[in-house]
C-alpha cells in the first residue's frame, strides 16, 4: 500500500492509504458477515481510509440511513480499531423523516444540524472525534457563514479533526474557503466529486435551482484543484458502478458520456490494459492515483474479489508514454 497526508494543520493532518474504501451499502445490500470480510482484508492490505455518510443508505430500506455507520461501529468494537484507521462521514443529506429523500426533505447544514447530526454520528461510529467530516450537498437556505461557523466550532472543540465538501458547485467551495480564511478558522480541505478517466458532456442541462448540485468533477473543480495543492480529491464511482467491464445494454455509460470521446478514451484504456497486463478498472485507479492531479479513488465493493482487484492497482506503475497516451485520447 502507498500513502499520502491530506491535510495543512499538523494537528488534524492524517496520512491515508491512496485507495479509499466506500461503506455506502454495508449493513444494506451488503450483508454483515461480507461487510466485515472486506473491511478486514482492506485493512490487512495496508488500507486505512473508509468512507461513509450518516444518510447511508436511506433508499434501500425507505429509512433514514444511518446503517452504514452502524456497521463500521461495531465492526471497530469488535476488532478492537482505534484512530490508525481514518473513517470519513458526511451531513447534510439525512432525509428528515422515513420515507423522503434528501432531495425534497433534507437535514441541511445548519449550525444546529451540523452539530446534532456530528455527535450521531460520532455515536453510531463509536469515535470520540470524527477524523473527516464533509459537508455532504448544497444547502443554499443557510448563509454559508453560518455553515463555516458550524463546522469550525466542532473542529475547535475536539470533536472533528479535517473538513471536507462534496458536490458544491466550485464557486461555493471558494467563498467558504475564503471565509474561514478571513476569519481565522478551519476551512474544507478534502473535496469528494464523482471522477473517473472518460470525460463528461458539458452541454446537457444544467440544474440551478435550490436543490440542484453538480456530482461530477468539472473542469474548473480541477484547474481549482490543480492551482490549490494543499486540497486533496477524493473521486467516487471512480469504475462507474462496473460500466467499464459490463456490456452496453448490461450496463450503459448514460447521456452524461454519450459523445465522440468515449470510444477513444474506451480504446487507448484497452491498449495499456494489454500493454500492462492488467484490467481496464486497474488501469483506471492507477491513471487517478498517479496523475497530474494525484487523486484518492473511493472505490465500493461488494466482493473480496472486487477489493482484491482494487488493491493490485496500487502497484501499477503506467509509464509516461502510457500516461500520455490515455491522456491523448479524445
Amino acid at each position: 500500500m502507498r500513502y499520502r497526508v491530506i491535510g495543512t494543520n499538523p494537528r488534524t493532518q492524517r496520512e491515508v492509504s491512496v485507495l479509499s474504501l466506500g461503506a455506502m451499502l454495508f449493513g444494506t445490500r451488503t450483508d454483515e458477515a461480507t461487510s466485515f470480510a472486506i473491511l478486514d482484508r482492506y485493512v490487512e492490505a495496508g488500507g486505512t481510509f473508509i468512507d461513509t455518510s450518516d444518510n447511508y443508505a436511506f433508499w434501500v430500506n425507505g429509512g433514514q440511513g444511518g446503517e452504514s455507520e452502524e456497521l463500521l461501529g461495531r465492526w471497530r468494537r469488535s476488532r478492537g480499531v482505534g484512530n490508525e484507521i481514518v473513517i470519513a462521514t458526511k451531513v447534510g443529506a439525512r432525509p428528515l423523516a422515513p420515507g423522503t429523500s434528501y432531495i425534497d426533505n433534507p437535514e441541511g447544514l445548519s449550525a444546529k444540524v451540523i452539530r446534532e447530526s456530528a455527535e450521531r454520528s460520532r455515536e453510531r461510529l463509536g469515535m470520540d472525534r470524527l477524523d473527516l467530516l464533509y459537508a455532504h450537498i448544497e444547502d443554499p437556505r443557510v448563509p454559508l457563514r453560518e455553515t463555516v461557523e458550524g463546522f469550525a466550532e466542532l473542529v475547535a472543540e475536539g470533536t472533528v479533526g479535517l473538513l471536507g465538501v462534496s458536490n458544491h458547485w466550485t464557486w461555493r467551495v471558494e467563498r467558504a474557503r475564503a471565509i474561514a480564511a478571513a476569519a481565522g478558522l478551519p476551512g474544507y480541505e478534502v473535496l469528494q466529486y464523482q471522477h473517473t478517466y472518460l470525460r463528461e458532456r458539458c452541454d446537457l442541462p444544467t440544474d440551478l435551482s435550490p436543490h440542484g448540485s453538480p456530482g461530477a468533477a468539472s473542469p474548473d473543480l480541477l484547474a481549482y484543484v490543480h492551482e490549490q495543492p494543499e486540497l486533496t480529491l477524493v473521486a467516487y464511482s471512480p469504475l462507474l458502478k462496473g460500466a467499464y467491464v459490463r456490456s452496453d445494454s448490461d450496463r450503459p455509460f448514460g447521456p452524461q458520456l454519450d459523445h465522440a470521446g468515449t470510444p477513444a478514451r474506451l480504446a487507448a484504456l484497452r491498449e495499456v490494459a494489454a500493454e500492462t497486463g492488467a484490467t481496464v478498472n486497474q488501469v483506471v485507479l492507477s491513471w487517478l492515483i498517479g496523475g497530474e492531479i494525484p487523486v484518492i479513488p473511493l472505490v465500493g465493493t461488494s466482493s473480496l474479489a472486487q477489493l482484491e482487484e482494487a488493491l493490485e492497482a496500487v502497484d501499477l506503475e503506467l509509464t509516461a508514454e502510457q500516461r500520455a497516451k490515455l491522456d491523448a485520447a479524445h
